[in-house]
């Protein structure tokens, strides 16, 4: 009876994560991950929980306890970092974060005795690169996704940096932050128990507001200031790391430094390319034929493998190579050009049309959802009131309508006019 009761508080907390946009397909590798992050109880608890933001108030009426027991038990969670708790109009409030970005990494961006790591890390390896299915779903399901490229700031002409906005600079969100964190890299120190990790710095990983704010707090992220933030920015650019942050212009909450071998939004980048799993810069890289002398030092750096070396055609020479840009693969961060100060052939272009980025973490929710056919999860939070549940069915299935039909939501929900509502209600 206990192995059915189990398995059941397990399965109920997998419904729960999957009303996210970005769900996690259950499988008995995720069963077993959870496990691990979650007791028997706290499964039960936490599938309980709503989709959106939450107080103690509501919290304790759900699981029908004192406030008293439910902040024991929420300040536990969150300690744990499986919530995220942030004050609001002088109120705490909790939300359970996504697997990914959220608990899946909190739980591997500190050294910790509390959980088996190496198992953790065995276990995150093969849900994620082996079984496929997660990875697919997070990366390459619809058009709007999770994450966005910055471009490296080093490298941008005098004429381009101008039409570098504040929010696409990397610079600018640890500039404005209101909280920086610093913590390890998820994804080298999962590859490390694999003995996989590369050479990469480990303590890079960036967590910003209100994120920073609850992981500082409970001891998973060292707080910053911004010019110490700036150094590692520095730092990251000299690996030739790229950064990968949060999908938004208000409100970033995490930038990584990746590399392309041990990070799993690169390694998603190369397997599921034609599907384009992370938004990239407004630019390209432009290959200047007549001075390339095909070194391949751009080509060895390129964390996406858009770049080649293709033969130059050139009669007089004829095994001489030179560099060509995969522009479907191509993330337009600008490491290549790094590569390439000995002819410096490569510059970068503005692509021919400009990547539209949500405006807050409420707006892309509320898009990835209409892709996916999730939001009456979002909008009926509350599954209690028959009411809720009869106009979430409908939702659903106006939201499991043919692909053209649900573009055309999609079109209208990245709108102005929900941009004002997300930043109005968020």
């Amino acid at each position: 009876m206990a192995h059915v009761l189990t398995q059941s508080a397990y399965a109920r907390l997998t419904e729960r994560l999957n009303r996210f946009p970005q769900g996690a397909p259950p499988t008995e590798l995720l069963t077993k991950i959870l496990k691990i992050l979650f007791d028997q109880k706290e499964a039960e608890m936490v599938s309980l929980l709503p989709v959106k933001p939450f107080t103690v108030k509501k919290a304790a009426r759900v699981w029908e306890m004192s406030e008293k027991e439910a902040r024991k038990v929420l300040e536990r969670l969150a300690e744990k970092a499986l919530l995220v708790d942030f004050q609001t109009d002088g109120e705490m409030h909790y939300v359970l974060p996504p697997p990914m970005a959220g608990f899946f990494e909190f739980s591997m961006m500190r050294i910790r005795k509390d959980i088996d790591q190496k198992l953790l890390s065995e276990l995150f390896y093969q849900y994620l690169n082996q079984e496929e299915d997660f990875v697919r779903e997070l990366f390459a399901t619809g058009q709007t996704q999770l994450g966005r490229a910055f471009v490296n700031e080093t490298v941008l002409s005098e004429e381009n940096s101008l039409h570098v906005l504040d929010w696409e600079r990397a610079s600018e969100v640890i500039r404005t932050a209101t909280h920086r964190g610093i913590s390890v890299c998820y994804c080298r120190h999962k590859m490390m128990h694999l003995d996989r990790a590369c050479s990469a710095p480990m303590e890079i990983c960036m967590t910003f507001n209100t994120a920073a704010e609850s992981l500082i707090r409970h001891g998973h992220a060292r707080s910053v200031e911004a010019s110490e933030g700036l150094d590692l920015l520095a730092e990251a650019r000299e690996n030739n790391l790229v950064q990968f942050g949060e999908n938004v212009r208000q409100g970033v909450n995490f930038i990584c430094n990746c590399c392309g071998c041990c990070c799993e939004a690169m390694i998603a980048a190369r397997r599921f390319a034609v599907m384009h799993p992370i938004h990239t810069t407004h630019f390209l890289p432009r290959v200047d034929e007549n001075t390339c002398d095909g070194c391949g030092k751009c080509v060895s750096l390129c964390p996406v493998e858009a770049m080649t070396l293709v033969s130059a055609n050139d009669p007089k020479r004829p095994k001489r190579k030179i560099a060509r840009v995969d522009e479907d693969r191509c993330l337009g961060c600008g490491v290549c050009l790094r590569a390439c100060t000995r002819t410096n052939s490569l510059s970068l272009e503005h692509r021919p049309q400009r990547v539209l980025t949500p405006l807050n973490a409420t707006h892309r929710a509320v898009v990835m959802a209409v892709e996916r056919g999730k939001l009456q999860d979002l909008l009926f939070d509350n599954r209690v009131l028959w009411h809720h549940r009869a106009l979430a069915a409908v939702l659903g299935a106006i939201l499991r309508l043919p692909p053209v039909a649900r573009a055309m939501a999609t079109d209208q929900v990245k709108s102005r006019y929900l941009e004002a509502l997300a930043l109005r209600y968020s």
